[in-house]
């Protein structure tokens, strides 16, 4: 069985993306899935030749913010993986980023939940009181609370996946997961 290696930009994305595959019956070990933090879309260059055609020839399958997918497409098809709509190439886009499509699956009452259950809804509330942050939507006082605190996507992250209700994980990362076992 071929190895499948799984290019995200961050860590907080690795720690969704195998929150994920647990809950979805996946064993990333035994499917020899290994998920790999890049430190931003740019990198992709370097993981590509690493993991490539080029490279150990791994599978590969991604998860990118749709900012970054055009640099992505274009990283595909200069390693040789291929050109063409992302998802066919096993590379999956989220719209702002995976905060945005979490908060979007689970809803803003969910979300505030979860930020309630750590302890840390004060901190938001305060947040969504400074004049920098009036006037924003929800959504976006949200994805500012968990990008503004160092370390806050990657203690976010598996807990909002883990609050997303069974089937109703957001498209891309689960059109992701899914794809694991295509390539067994």
């Amino acid at each position: 069985m071929q190895a499948t290696t799984v290019l995200v930009e961050g860590e907080s994305d690795r720690l969704a993306v195998e929150v994920l595959a647990r809950q979805c019956g996946h064993d990333l070990h035994a499917e020899r899935v290994t998920v790999v933090p890049m430190g931003g879309a740019t990198s992709i260059v370097r993981f590509l030749a690493h993991y490539g055609p080029a490279g150990a020839n791994h599978r590969l399958l991604g998860l990118c913010d749709e900012g970054e997918s055009r640099g992505i497409a274009r990283a595909l098809a200069r390693a040789g993986v291929g050109s063409g709509p992302l998802d066919e190439l096993g590379f999956y886009v989220c719209r702002a980023d995976l905060e945005d499509e979490l908060i979007r699956s689970l809803g803003i009452e969910a979300v505030l939940g979860v930020i309630e259950a750590q302890g840390e809804l004060a901190s938001f509330r305060l947040l969504q009181r400074q004049p920098s942050q009036r006037g924003h939507p929800v959504p976006a006082q949200l994805r500012r609370f968990f990008g503004g605190r160092s370390g806050n996507k990657i203690r976010y992250a598996p807990l909002l996946v883990s609050a997303v209700p069974a089937g109703q994980a957001p498209e891309p990362l689960a059109r992701l997961v899914e794809a694991f076992a295509c390539g067994s």
